[in-house]
């Protein structure tokens, strides 16, 4: 048990308990049927359809007077999940140490009701006001027939998940004042992507900043490698400084770029160097995608693809091939972007520009290649899938698992079974035009002694080539639009990958200018360039 707090896990508890206001005994079986309630008997016939205006305001108004008053077993039977919701409320109360309750409904949408609450935390001595605002559904009840709140957990408050929990005590880890590598300090209220990245580094770090707990409301995560979010502070722990390799410029720039486009994400590295100037994300869920998403990265591995040809001697920027209209592996027929012309002349470098698919699928069937090539390429070259990246918080590695079949073609033009995050992406790029793998990192490995991932990057020639393929894309390929006005030395990689069951593709962009690379996806974006592109050109604009 962490220290200073009593948690309950919603879901964790079944409670059969003696119902109020104005219902007689529970009725057990109504906890078991999923219909939640206490009624003293089922009605004689079975209401059906959407629940009425008046019985929206009339479970409404019990739900909510039983939750003011801390009867969290009475509140229960009003949702048609008993068995998570007691739990959870009896928390609200005990663990989180929330009293002098006030709930205010606003005006119902349909079974849709807003409301807001203003209440007050208390431990210890220390108390402070909180006010938030939530909704509940109303629906009715399968069997029961009743009116009943629709169970979840963000009834409670907005930003509960299945799983977690409210607890107010000392905190489990002292707060942190993350400074950017010059220095400045970056909040959550000035780059609020970084919420979940701060409170990460908080929970990894805040022993080693030098600092001290204080008492606040949290959020505790079901997931035992998810930090706490903090909700409120009751009494200030004393911050211990972390320094970190972000730059505030570019981290506000990347903020700014990620708002025009819903569920995107970006990350931004310093190829000379491995360390992340960057990191954001646009998404309701406050998942860090840019670090742990795990999707087809579309077109943009074949930055991957292509330096595998080069390195087997397959053939080079120069070298042959051939963009055909279809190209067909193992019975699976591949093609290009509608409206693509043709070209059997092709050089691995036009057909790399014009990202076609076909010549990349036709030149995976040449000797020496195998099943395995493209994976040994991604771990040895470029430290991909490896599962031993040590960035500072939780990150994904991305994988490239060796395929036969169909597989095998689809994973060389970033569909199949590759999987990588923006992340990946940005080290894919820094890679390419380096040469050196240089694991991406947040904080130095002096603060804990960490090891970071080694590979052995990429022979001097297939580098040069690979940054030269980037360049002409960047200028006369699919990312000149993107790119146009950046100066420097430029160069990009676009991508779109499918994804089963969205009816548009994930836009891919990833691209580098001067010693800053960068990588961004937009889930349902469409073309590379469309949406994951002026993402990604923006942070390169605002430089490191």
């Amino acid at each position: 048990m962490r220290k200073g707090v009593k948690a309950a896990v919603v879901g964790s508890v079944f409670a059969v308990m003696v119902g109020g206001a104005g219902y007689g005994a529970f009725n057990v079986v109504s906890a078991l049927d999923g219909d939640g309630g206490s009624g003293a008997g089922r009605p004689a016939a079975v209401k059906t359809g959407p629940p009425g205006k008046d019985e929206v305001k009339e479970t409404t108004a019990r739900f909510f007077a039983a939750w003011e008053k801390g009867r969290a077993a009475t509140a229960a039977t009003y949702t048609n999940n008993d068995a998570a919701a007691e739990p959870l409320l009896t928390s609200y109360a005990e663990a989180a140490h929330i009293t002098h309750v006030k709930i205010t409904p606003g005006t119902a949408t349909g079974t849709t009701v807003p409301f807001s609450v203003r209440a007050t935390v208390s431990f210890e001595g220390k108390s402070k006001p909180l006010a938030y605002r939530s909704e509940l559904t109303v629906v009715r009840g399968v069997s029961t027939g009743r009116a009943l709140v629709d169970w979840q957990p963000s009834v409670v408050h907005p930003e509960l998940k299945k799983g977690d929990t409210l607890v107010t005590g000392e905190a489990t880890s002292p707060p942190i004042e993350a400074v950017d590598r010059d220095g400045t300090v970056l909040t959550k209220a000035k780059y609020p992507s970084l919420g979940p990245v701060l409170d990460a580094l908080r929970a990894k770090y805040g022993d080693k900043a030098g600092g001290t707990p204080g008492i606040e409301l949290s959020i505790r995560h079901e997931a035992q490698d998810t930090a706490d979010t903090s909700l409120l502070t009751l009494a200030k722990g004393r911050a211990g400084k972390l320094p970190t390799t972000l730059s505030a410029s570019a981290q506000a720039a990347a903020e700014k770029a990620v708002k025009q486009y819903a569920q995107s994400s970006v990350v931004a590295v310093k190829p000379s160097t491995g360390e992340v100037l960057a990191v954001a994300n646009n998404r309701k869920d406050g998942f860090n995608a840019a670090f742990e998403g795990r999707v087809a990265p579309g077109s943009t591995m074949k930055i991957v693809t292509a330096a595998m040809l080069i390195d087997n001697g397959v053939t080079s920027m120069n070298g042959p091939a051939p963009c055909t209209d279809t190209a067909t592996w193992q019975s699976q027929t591949f093609k290009n972007l509608t409206g693509m012309q043709p070209n059997e002349n092709a050089t691995l470098a036009n057909s790399f520009l014009r990202s076609c698919n076909t010549a990349f699928v036709k030149l995976i069937d040449e000797k020496p290649l195998t099943d395995e090539s493209l994976t040994t390429e991604a771990q040895t070259r470029f430290g991909l899938g490896m599962d031993n990246w040590k960035t500072g918080i939780v990150s994904f590695d991305g994988s490239v698992p060796a395929s036969g079949g169909p597989d095998r073609a689809a994973n060389a033009i970033g569909q199949g079974q590759v999987q990588m995050s923006p992340l990946n992406m940005a080290s894919v790029t820094a890679t390419a035009i380096t040469g050196s793998f240089r694991q991406p990192y947040l904080v130095s490995t002096r603060l804990d002694d960490r090891r970071l991932a080694t590979a052995k990057g990429l022979p001097a020639g297939t580098a040069a080539q690979l940054k030269q393929m980037m360049r002409l894309t960047a200028t006369q390929g699919t990312a000149t639009r993107a790119m146009a006005g950046l100066g420097g030395d430029i160069g990009a990689k676009t991508g779109s990958a499918e994804v089963d069951g969205q009816a548009v593709s994930n836009s891919w962009f990833t691209g580098f200018r001067d010693d800053m690379a960068a990588a961004a996806m937009t889930e349902e974006g469409g073309h590379g360039g469309d949406a994951a592109g002026p993402i990604v050109a923006a942070v390169l604009r605002a430089g490191g």
